[in-house]
């Protein structure tokens, strides 16, 4: 699928649908990037329906702390819990799955919404740029890493547990570069000091997007078609956001015009969030591996959907997976024993 610059415009033209509802009662529902932003709105969406237990999971304690207040004031829903985890660090990631696994709850909805969109290469005290730590490393590793927390709360309650990963329309408006794509180490080359040091992180932000995608199409390919885990992505819009607030000078001004002119608001944005974790309920299959946008299951990129993006999407995912195995052995492990080589 392409998308110009006119279809964009007319996507944001239209009017958002209301936000899906569904009964939570007694289920678990787990939000990155809670505090602020979509995650915040999608989590006072949830708050109303009444979830067994709602976790918001950030990064700051005292900005977790201020969303539950809020969060209360907003709905009353007075049952909220702040789990911290920074995404920047593998060790907060694992040191929160750990947690998880040891509380021994059920998870039926995990958003994983957390996102940045630095202007220049920041290199983290993993190594790694952060950009691309925390939007396609350790957004895939938190979630493979509750992945057998799903699996067991779909085979003890019999439902299908859904993980969200939140994309953008801006996937389609990049791909890798064949000198990266057909090199052995794609993650390693896009996360090096010198390729960050070039024009192309000017698009580092878009091209995390378009990894996400790749992500959620890879875990999909591999999970058994019987295991009632539905992963998708999904697409919020361009909305009022923090997410740009490191922008400045001319692309600043030009981002704020654009908002103005056709952004939808941050609450009209979270209800993509929202339909994605509890859309066609009686049928989840209809939106297993999707790709979300408006409220309905839109074709992704004629990049991802060519043989050259497919080659590509498979050889991130090995990539990915030994990269993560080396963070933590566990994920070795749920990869063998919970998923399938791709058909």
């Amino acid at each position: 699928m392409h998308v110009s610059v006119w279809d964009f415009i007319k996507s944001q033209l239209r009017k958002p649908k209301p936000v899906v509802e569904a009964d939570l009662t007694g289920k678990t529902v787990v939000v990155l990037g809670a505090n602020t932003g979509l995650g915040f709105e999608a989590t006072k969406h949830f708050a109303r329906m009444n979830p067994g237990r709602l976790i918001l999971a950030c990064r700051s304690e005292q900005k977790g702390r201020a969303a539950i207040d809020r969060l209360q004031a907003a709905t009353g829903y007075a049952g909220a819990e702040l789990w911290i985890v920074d995404l920047a660090e593998f060790a907060s990631v694992k040191q929160f799955a750990a947690k998880f696994a040891q509380d021994g709850g059920r998870l039926d909805i995990l958003v994983e919404n957390a996102a940045i969109a630095p202007e220049k290469y920041e290199p983290t005290n993993d190594g790694w740029d952060a950009a691309l730590q925390v939007n396609c490393l350790s957004t895939p590793l938190l979630g493979l890493l509750l992945l057998p927390s799903m699996i067991k709360t779909a085979q003890e309650h019999s439902v299908s547990p859904r993980l969200v990963v939140v994309s953008s329309s801006m996937h389609y408006w990049v791909d890798i570069e064949k000198k990266v794509s057909e090199n052995p180490g794609i993650l390693h080359t896009l996360g090096s000091a010198e390729y960050c040091a070039t024009k192309a992180y000017e698009t580092r932000y878009q091209l995390t997007k378009l990894l996400n995608v790749f992500f959620v199409r890879a875990l999909n390919a591999r999970l058994p078609p019987t295991t009632p885990v539905i992963v998708d992505a999904v697409c919020p819009g361009y909305c009022y956001s923090e997410l740009r607030r490191s922008m400045s000078g001319l692309r600043a001004l030009i981002d704020y015009l654009m908002e103005r002119a056709f952004a939808f608001t941050t609450e009209e944005g979270s209800r993509q969030l929202v339909w994605a974790a509890l859309a066609h309920e009686d049928h989840p299959e209809t939106i297993r591996g999707g790709y979300v946008s408006c409220s309905n299951v839109t074709e992704v990129s004629d990049y991802v959907l060519s043989a050259e993006g497919a080659r590509a999407e498979d050889h991130i995912w090995d990539e990915m997976v030994d990269i993560l195995g080396k963070v933590d052995p566990r994920v070795t492990t749920i990869v063998d024993e919970y998923l399938v080589p791709r058909a």
